[in-house]
């Protein structure tokens, strides 16, 4: 688990192939300083177990699925990434609840500068347009964001937005964003679970309650 507040900005070293999966190698001081085997590092966004380490870098093995959905299998030597470990029991949660599960990638529709932020406008997957809402938290590409403003419900191509702080812009790979690029998303797991509850209520009317309620509440 994490919080979505960058550690470091690492780079990547190399992606190699390793069966039907990859190898992911990189470089990142910061959060090596303390790794151990099987340590987990969201690397932009996607939850990644160390299997290897020296004092500067660190390698994960990537599966199938993870190459599908995320931009993983995209990066190339040289790409930046943001990069965090794991959540501590003991420490402040000052983002929100992130996984590191990503739901899918998504580009970038539109950057607008303003005086002290930039405003980014990303596309939405119709399936998870739902589970975003206004002044809701999500996840791009592991940071912890704040939804600005979002598309309608009834809108033909879904979207939302995030307004970023300078320091934002500054300690993450949002910054170099631009139109086209893609990102990873991981929208809000309160939502997902919400939305599966929901769902098992709809398709089963004679499903126990989803929200019970208590006899004083009747």
């Amino acid at each position: 688990m994490f919080t979505g507040l960058i550690e470091e900005i690492g780079e990547i070293v190399a992606v190699a192939p390793s069966g039907d999966g990859a190898c992911v190698t990189v470089h990142a001081p910061g959060v090596v300083a303390d790794a151990t085997h099987g340590a987990s590092i969201a690397v932009g966004g996607v939850c990644l177990t160390v299997v290897s380490w020296d004092a500067e870098s660190f390698d994960a093995e990537v599966m199938r699925e993870t190459l599908d959905v995320t931009t993983i299998g995209a990066r190339a030597p040289g790409d930046r990434v943001n990069v965090e470990r794991a959540l501590r029991a003991d420490a402040r949660l000052g983002g929100h609840i992130v996984q590191g599960h990503v739901d899918d990638t998504s580009e970038v529709l539109e950057v607008r500068p303003g005086d002290q932020w930039r405003v980014i406008r990303f596309a939405l997957d119709p399936e998870h347009a739902p589970l975003v809402v206004k002044k809701g938290s999500i996840t791009v590409d592991g940071v912890s964001l704040t939804v600005s403003d979002v598309s309608a419900a009834d809108a033909a191509d879904a979207w939302f937005e995030v307004s970023l702080i300078p320091e934002t812009l500054a300690a993450t790979t949002l910054g170099a964003l631009a139109p086209g690029d893609r990102v990873n998303i991981e929208t809000d797991i309160l939502a997902r679970h919400v939305a599966r509850l929901i769902a098992f209520q709809a398709f089963e009317p004679d499903a126990p309650d989803a929200f019970p309620r208590h006899a004083a509440d009747a």
